[in-house]
């Protein structure tokens, strides 16, 4: 679905501003504004790209293109014209004319052996003359190994000369292998780049936020560590039509002891949900999962239970609960809820040893009334005593590896939980 994608630009905004927010907490609190320079950036802000990182994505990712295209044909053109070091070419061509040369001489030593031992062949005329012709044929013949000699050493003066020179053709050869692989992944690096700001623009052009879909929440204003309480969410359709496909996403989080607690997304709520549809805790958790709400009709709602489950080492101090809603219809239109519902409670420390509560019914078996014709309700609040259950929490800290959906709802219920930190803050210093 279309709004799953679009989330995370729609709250992209959301996710930079929190630790913004809460470092300017105190001048919020006395109501002066805090100097740019002391905000202090939030975690991951790099992993977020704005229209104009996108737009030079692009063009970084086609200036690489070009280059490298350049680079190639530079190649191509150094192989069609043989356009290899200089050196490598005179080398050849004089390993050619010494082999030539070499050559030569052993035919013209060849010919003067064999009229030597042509005229050896002729009866001679006395010892003297027969000893003369003897040593012109062994001198002949030793020239004749000589030249030999000098053939072979041009020849192979002429291998490592040709060697050579084949051996920059093949550098070449690969080195225009090596940019066309290059080519290849640059072109699917521009690729991605183009596909990235399209959906960035696109998401901008399509999907803009709006108040179509309203969210509200209401639940306990306390919640015991190592136990379990309801919310309940309801999903309204505030427009003149029917939408198609309404989702619903929420993420709770234990607020931190001071401002400069960068991990106030620990582990330490567990969301899961269920409703009149869906009778099975389903659990919301950093992979993108949404609460589905499907059709909603003009004027309607929808109602679902959240069960928070916060871990037994959570701190106490204040907590929140986040919830957006987004919807798409079949014609292509499509938008996100411009204003997110939040709930605010006091997390209690745990009670250590002693014995637990018997959990109420309501944690086992959640009980919404069935929403008819768009206007359902459901039993607001509730909570129980039931224990966290070791080793099955739901990891939603803000990491690198935190998927699209996931980062969108911790940035923006980071927004709401800043909110609730300076609500905080003021009410402290008004009692005190």
């Amino acid at each position: 679905m279309k709004i799953r994608r679009i989330l995370a630009t729609a709250v992209a905004a959301a996710v930079t501003t929190p630790v913004v927010f809460l470092s300017a907490a105190p001048a919020f609190a006395d109501t002066k504004p805090s100097p740019a320079s002391t905000q202090k950036p939030a975690a991951g802000d790099d992993t977020l790209s704005t229209h104009k990182e996108l737009k030079a994505a692009v063009v970084k990712a086609q200036a690489k293109l070009d280059g490298l295209k350049e680079q190639r044909e530079a190649v191509e053109k150094d192989l069609d014209e043989n356009n290899i070091d200089p050196k490598l070419k005179t080398d050849l061509a004089e390993a050619q004319k010494a082999v030539e040369a070499a050559k030569a001489a052993k035919a013209e030593a060849d010919g003067k052996l064999a009229e030597a031992e042509k005229a050896l062949a002729l009866p001679s005329e006395s010892d003297e003359e027969k000893a003369l012709k003897e040593k012109a044929v062994a001198d002949a013949q030793k020239a004749v190994e000589a030249a030999a000699a000098e053939v072979a050493a041009a020849d192979l003066l002429f291998e490592k000369a040709d060697t050579a020179r084949d051996d920059a053709l093949v550098a070449l050869s690969r080195e225009h292998e090596r940019l066309s692989r290059e080519i290849e992944l640059a072109e699917k690096e521009l690729a991605d780049a183009k596909k990235a700001l399209e959906d960035f623009e696109t998401i901008g052009q399509e999907c803009a936020d709006d108040k179509t879909v309203k969210v509200s929440l209401d639940g306990p204003e306390k919640i015991t560590a190592g136990t379990s309480a309801l919310f309940s969410l309801r999903v309204s359709n505030t427009s003149q039509r029917t939408l198609d496909e309404v989702e619903a996403y929420a993420f709770a989080a234990a607020m931190p002891d001071s401002i400069e607690d960068e991990d106030f997304f620990e582990e330490y709520i567990t969301v899961e949900w269920s409703s009149a549809d869906v009778l099975e805790w389903t659990p919301l958790t950093e992979n993108g999962n949404a609460i589905e709400v499907g059709e909603l009709l003009k004027g309607g709602h929808h109602d679902v239970k959240l069960r928070l489950t916060v871990a037994p080492k959570t701190p106490a101090g204040p907590g929140v609960v986040f919830a957006m809603g987004a919807y798409e219809n079949n014609d292509g239109s499509c938008g996100i809820g411009a204003e997110p519902g939040t709930a605010e409670f006091d997390i209690l420390a745990a009670k250590g040893d002693k014995p637990k509560p018997t959990p109420s019914p309501s944690t086992t078996t959640p009980a919404p009334v069935p929403t008819t014709g768009g206007t359902g309700t459901t039993q607001q609040g509730g909570s129980s005593n039931t224990p966290v259950a070791d080793g099955n929490l739901a990891a939603t800290g803000s990491n690198d590896a935190l998927p699209m959906i996931g980062l969108a709802a911790a940035g923006a219920v980071a927004l709401g939980a800043g909110a609730v930190f300076v609500a905080r803050r003021r009410r402290a210093g008004a009692d005190a």
